[in-house]
């Protein structure tokens, strides 16, 4: 099977270095230095500096273009923030021939108004994902932006060194197209990476986006030493959350129990290599946000997305107590020991 990675971050490289033990991958860069330096030392030094590239992976800055084409999937690697330019340069390239998996989880931040949209275009969103000016998750950018292009989201708990180890990891295919689905199945699933396919994309998606602002809470719990009676209560009423938000989008309740949502969320709000969770751990030893991320190297996802969220949720009605007190954080309207005092200072209620 031939694959093309577009974006060599952590992730991306370590999607490629997986698959390149069984499969030919393309991994592509738009820095042709570091390209350079990748083909001739067989290793991203940049982002997972202790691990080489298997044998099937070939660096690539090439402008894209008809190889594309010639390639069985295609997978988009970039941020959230990118992935509209992404696959609107990929959407005449490679029409609904070639499958695309995109790995970016999040919302992106609201667009001006899309004026330029056509109705049939329209008529693909949600009424409460209209172009004005809300922010989307990224199938509904795809569907905004290039509906001919067949694809999906590949999500699930996972941390690159650890996939690119090779060490046992469980993701998620994720698309209302089946020869999407089977695609990821099939360039994926390997002895050490389980791919399960879902045809719901949008529980997949809540799950992989709203659980990156939760793990802000968590650390920033875990932060303030409050103990793990309320990282566990986080947690608990993180997923509460996620659901709540992804049910009224059109999700399955069911898809948050499973490996998107509580897995996701699990990994993300109390692994020590999640990013999100530095941030909030960050935050509650007195840095800055812009400090926090700073530190990381990498992009914080739940950082860029965090107020779409709350704008989606709010938009719908549903009550995010979490993600509204860690957004009113990040906009440094409320101190860490206030975000704590907001939430255990709500009225009882039901669980």
């Amino acid at each position: 099977m031939k694959i093309a990675v577009l974006g060599a971050g952590a992730w991306g490289t370590a999607l490629a270095i997986n698959a390149g033990a069984h499969h030919d991958v393309a991994l592509w860069a738009r820095d042709a230095s570091q390209v350079q330096a990748m083909q001739a030392e067989r290793v991203n030094t940049r982002y997972l500096p202790s691990l080489p590239f298997t044998a099937g992976v070939q660096v690539s800055s090439d402008a894209l273009g008809p190889w594309l084409a010639e390639q069985d999937l295609v997978v988009v690697g970039s941020p959230m923030s990118a992935l509209r330019g992404m696959l609107t340069q990929l959407a005449p390239l490679l029409g609904g021939r070639v499958p695309v998996a995109w790995l970016c989880k999040g919302f992106e931040a609201a667009q001006p108004k899309a004026a330029h949209l056509d109705a049939s275009h329209a008529s693909s969103l949600r009424p409460d994902a209209s172009p004005m000016g809300v922010g989307l998750m990224a199938h509904e950018v795809r569907a905004q932006v290039a509906p001919m292009l067949r694809g999906g989201a590949l999500s699930g708990p996972s941390f690159a060194q650890e996939v690119a180890r090779g060490m046992p990891t469980a993701l998620v295919a994720a698309s209302s197209d089946a020869a999407a689905r089977d695609a990821m199945v099939q360039a994926f699933h390997n002895p050490s990476l389980r791919v399960y396919a879902n045809d719901d994309i949008v529980g997949v998606e809540v799950g992989g986006a709203v659980k990156n602002v939760l793990a802000i809470a968590t650390g920033l719990c875990d932060g303030l030493q409050l103990g793990l009676n309320a990282r566990a209560a986080l947690i608990t009423r993180g997923l509460a959350e996620i659901t709540r938000l992804g049910v009224a989008l059109g999700a399955k309740a069911e898809t948050f129990m499973g490996l998107s949502g509580l897995g996701d969320l699990v990994l993300t709000a109390t692994g020590d290599l999640s990013r999100n969770r530095k941030v909030g751990l960050a935050l509650a030893q007195g840095m800055t946000l812009q400090q926090a991320v700073d530190s990381l190297g990498h992009v914080a996802e739940g950082v860029y997305c965090a107020r779409t969220v709350v704008q989606r949720a709010q938009a719908l009605g549903v009550d995010m107590p979490i993600a509204q007190a860690v957004v009113a954080l990040l906009d440094g309207h409320i101190s860490p020991v206030q975000a704590v005092a907001v939430l255990m200072g709500r009225g009882a209620k039901g669980e």
